[in-house]
């Protein structure tokens, strides 16, 4: 599938800005199920410090707001060539070892409530577990805007019960690493036919599965990811994926506002804005 993205984001300040510093993950690049055909991310308000791949691999640019800005614009457009690999996306290559995506963050923390969950999810092998444990939290945690923020974890959001991608993705990885399975954040974007809506980006989550390797799990949607996914970055959870993240010197109160739209190549969608929004964009 040929996909088109455009991403806008928009910080506006209610006063003059001394020193900002934002850190953007919002190229894609090309690898399995997935060939970036062009992209560029263009800053107005702002100046590129310094372009890098993490050590997650993630495409890494620190942009620094001119003095005393009131507004700053990021966008990122481009056109991706897509392929439904019905979820698999191979073998760990990294310069990350696949025994640190067993390590548990602030943010995927497991507690009691997520340990009983993974004991739930029943299967003869760890794939039919990991497709049970994507359906259970589909039907316990409903999809719900405003119920919780970009610091909310995933023993709170399972919790509450309600939450958006970001929250269904932490939690599905929190659990697959109580059992034993190493497990990844993914950033991105989707496209959902029929939704003419603006939204933010997605999330879901991988997990790493003897003789597939890494396999993506989306809960929010209850489906593992297929051509109308794309991936920008991963990490042990959203801190590490955050499309941006930074910092802001000074008193000024924000706003934000976000445009994310999808296009197939003749056909103009656009994301669902029921279930492809993470908490921060």
């Amino acid at each position: 599938m040929h996909l088109k993205i455009s991403h806008t984001t928009e910080y506006h300040y209610d006063e003059p800005v001394p020193y900002a510093l934002q850190r953007l993950r919002l190229t894609p690049t090309t690898q399995p199920g997935q060939t970036v055909l062009n992209w560029r991310t263009l800053v107005d308000g702002a100046g590129v410090e310094v372009s890098y791949d993490d050590h997650f691999g993630n495409r890494t640019h620190l942009v620094s707001i001119d003095a005393d800005r009131t507004t700053f614009r990021i966008e990122a457009s481009g056109e991706v060539e897509t392929e439904d690999k019905a979820g698999v996306f191979g073998p760990h290559q990294s310069y990350v070892p696949l025994w640190l995506y067993a390590r548990e963050t602030s943010l995927s923390k497991a507690g009691k409530l997520i340990r009983e969950l993974a004991k739930s999810a029943e299967g003869a092998t760890d794939l039919e577990r990991m497709h049970a444990l994507m359906d259970i939290i589909h039907e316990t945690v409903a999809y719900e805007p405003g119920e919780t923020h970009a610091d909310t974890t995933a023993e709170e959001a399972l919790e509450r019960g309600k939450g958006v991608c970001q929250d269904h993705a932490h939690i599905l990885v929190s659990a697959a690493r109580t059992l034993g399975l190493p497990a990844r954040y993914v950033s991105g974007y989707l496209m959902v036919e029929g939704h003419p809506e603006q939204t933010a980006s997605h999330a879901w989550a991988d997990v790493h599965l003897p003789g597939l390797g890494w396999v993506g799990f989306d809960p929010a949607n209850k489906i593992c990811p297929d051509d109308r996914y794309i991936r920008i970055a991963t990490g042990l959870c959203y801190r590490d994926a955050a499309p941006v993240s930074g910092l802001v010197h000074g008193v000024a109160s924000e706003t934000l506002k976000v445009a994310v739209t999808v296009e197939r190549q003749g056909q103009t969608q656009s994301q669902s804005q029921g279930h492809g929004q993470n908490q921060s964009q």
